[in-house]
């Protein structure tokens, strides 16, 4: 409309004083409700009763006079309107909070993003064993497999592995680069999928509760140790946290076919305990918008779509019939040991756990938003980011006495000053957890620097060459930190009483076989444990704890060399909260390190 004219008037008719004769007309009508408009009032569904409303009609004259205000017009355009009439202030008066523009956010995110996925390290070795493993097996033909995929059981999908082994394959078909390489490829895609979905979420935040809780919000995002941990987490818990993204966004901007089909993909290709995120929208849908046919309509679209290749996946590498999401259910719910096989945290964990990855926000979030694991949060963290960014944005109102105009600058400190807190404990924690705990992943990583040493490495003359873990069982970041097939990770008896892992068996249908010697009671099953006598390689914890299962590798030097070594907090002796949040200098002086060890057999020799 611009286009063709210098200006535009918008004129606002209303009629005031109780002589005017549309005033008695509308007072002899039926009385409508008086709603409170706001950006976030969802559109009545009664149209003609809202406008009976005078009210109504004041405070809808009110918004659309802001967003005039907002609307920056083309230079030399001008738009003029006459909202001082419905209101006590001219228009020149309202305020909208700057909040930086979806492009900017997006590579602020993303950038976040690509940090957690090169330096977080992997929190539960659930991701590695039930996750990375079965994918190297998909793409590399060997891996590490537990009893979940066990096709007795069946409670793991394949269909999530290849989720993200389709990348991943197309990536290995073009570079044919190093199986490192891979890992750190994968994982830069995770944090990808990840900024593009909370980019959705923040530009639906800014459109449904305003500029000022979407700022809010980017900042927790940004910032969050919650975020960094799993963010490029290869779990169904985040792909979960993904598809909420997706939903909630989706829902705040009433796109009802995207939220419900988020919601099917997140319980059905993720975690099906995630569905339950979805009863608000459902609630929403068939209560209050009245549209029960349409929300039972896409929820069954939705579920044929992820479930018919889910279940066709799954069969076909299983080799008959498998709902995995049901399983898993089944497995969960009504097993007595499902959900507490491998113990349980107390209620404290997750009050503990939360502050930790949100520090202030969880406290705050707790207000407004009503597992045995960490990963089991994943899927609620943006809501603990949103949670909190709506209490800070109410408490800048409150404080705040003309809170249809402008933000007191008090409030704005306020809110400033808790992101510059909130941020840097959050940094902090990062940190902490990056400079205690990621020696696994930089040891194991030495690995393929030992296949280009001309005194180690793939000149051993072995024709395999085995790399040894015995109590490090569980932080051992997956085969594709292995130089290739002839390396091959072996376990040696420790204090762990639970059932390890075993190879997939050869062959193209190992998954189709029952594996012999697994349970699903974790109970110790010890044709897993090789004798130390094989072993060329060693990664150990070199603690002062010592066992005669668990020695010091380290001290024995008649029989091992220290090939690279790296620090690793020794939590039980630190300060527990110089351990929690890294201070320079301090954490230093409260904290313990114990060497994480790379050893070298002196039995085998090498070939020069």
């Amino acid at each position: 409309m611009l286009l063709d004219v210098v200006r535009i008037y918008v004129v606002y008719g209303v009629y005031r004083g109780e002589d005017s004769l549309k005033a008695q007309t509308r007072q002899n009508r039926d009385a409508g409700n008086q709603l409170r408009v706001t950006n976030n009032t969802f559109f009545p569904v009664n149209w003609k009763n809202f406008l009976r409303v005078e009210a109504n009609k004041d405070g809808l004259f009110r918004l659309l006079a802001n967003a005039i205000w907002e609307f920056q017009p083309p230079h030399g355009k001008q738009i003029i309107s006459n909202s001082h009439h419905v209101s006590d202030k001219p228009a020149s008066s309202y305020y909208t909070p700057w909040a930086p523009s979806a492009y900017t956010a997006f590579k602020a995110l993303l950038s976040a993003r690509l940090c957690a996925a090169i330096w977080s390290q992997i929190s539960d070795c659930d991701e590695t064993y039930n996750y990375w493993e079965p994918l190297h097996y998909l793409i590399h033909g060997h891996g590490f497999q537990t009893w979940e995929y066990s096709p007795q059981f069946a409670i793991r999908s394949y269909a999530y592995v290849w989720l993200y082994g389709i990348p991943l394959k197309l990536y290995v078909m073009l570079t044919q680069g190093h199986s490192m390489l891979e890992f750190y490829f994968l994982r830069t895609v995770m944090g990808f999928i990840c900024a593009l979905c909370e980019i959705f979420f923040y530009r639906s935040v800014c459109r449904c509760f305003g500029n000022n809780v979407g700022r809010l919000l980017l900042c927790i995002q940004l910032f969050s140790s919650g975020m960094f941990i799993s963010s490029a987490a290869f779990l169904p818990s985040s792909f979960a946290m993904y598809m909420t993204l997706l939903a909630m966004g989706a829902w705040f901007t009433k796109h009802y076919p995207l939220a419900i089909f988020s919601i099917a993909a997140s319980s059905i290709v993720g975690w099906p305990f995630a569905g339950a995120l979805g009863i608000p929208i459902a609630l929403d849908v068939i209560i209050r918008q009245k549209k029960l046919l349409m929300f039972v309509g896409l929820s069954l679209i939705s579920a044929v779509i992820c479930l018919t290749p889910t279940v066709a996946i799954d069969s076909y590498y299983y080799g008959k019939f498998v709902v995995a999401p049901l399983n898993i259910i089944l497995y969960n719910v009504f097993s007595d040991h499902g959900p507490d096989l491998y113990g349980v945290e107390p209620w404290t964990f997750y009050f503990v756990n939360g502050f930790l990855n949100y520090n202030f926000v969880f406290l705050l979030a707790l207000g407004v938003v009503p597992f045995v694991e960490e990963r089991f949060l994943f899927p609620i963290y943006p809501m603990f980011s949103l949670g909190a960014a709506l209490f800070l944005d109410h408490l800048q109102v409150r404080s705040t006495r003309k809170t249809h105009y402008t933000l007191s600058r008090s409030s704005q400190t306020i809110a400033l000053g808790f992101c510059l807190v909130f941020a840097t404990m959050s940094f902090s924690r990062s940190l902490a957890l990056f400079k205690g705990y990621h020696a696994p992943l930089d040891i194991y990583g030495e690995l393929t620097q030992l296949t280009s040493d001309s005194a180690s490495g793939d000149h051993l003359s072995s024709s395999q060459i085995n790399v040894c873990v015995g109590k490090e069982w569980y932080r051992f970041p997956s085969n594709f930190f292995l130089p290739n097939k002839r390396w091959k990770l072996q376990y040696l008896k420790s204090e762990f009483r639970g059932q390890l892992p075993k190879p997939y068996a050869d062959g193209v249908n190992a998954t189709n076989v029952i594996p012999s010697e697994m349970n699903d009671k974790n109970l110790e099953e010890l044709t897993r444990y090789v004798d130390v006598s094989v072993c060329h390689y060693l990664i150990d914890l070199d603690l002062p704890d010592v066992t005669a299962n668990e020695p010091q590798y380290a001290k024995d030097k008649q029989h091992w060399r220290i090939i690279r070594s790296a620090d690793f907090l020794y939590s039980q002796r630190s300060h527990r909260f110089f351990r929690a949040f890294y201070i320079p200098f301090l954490s230093e002086q409260h904290c313990v390190y114990a060497k994480y060890n790379l050893l070298q057999s002196t039995a085998y020799k090498t070939d020069s």
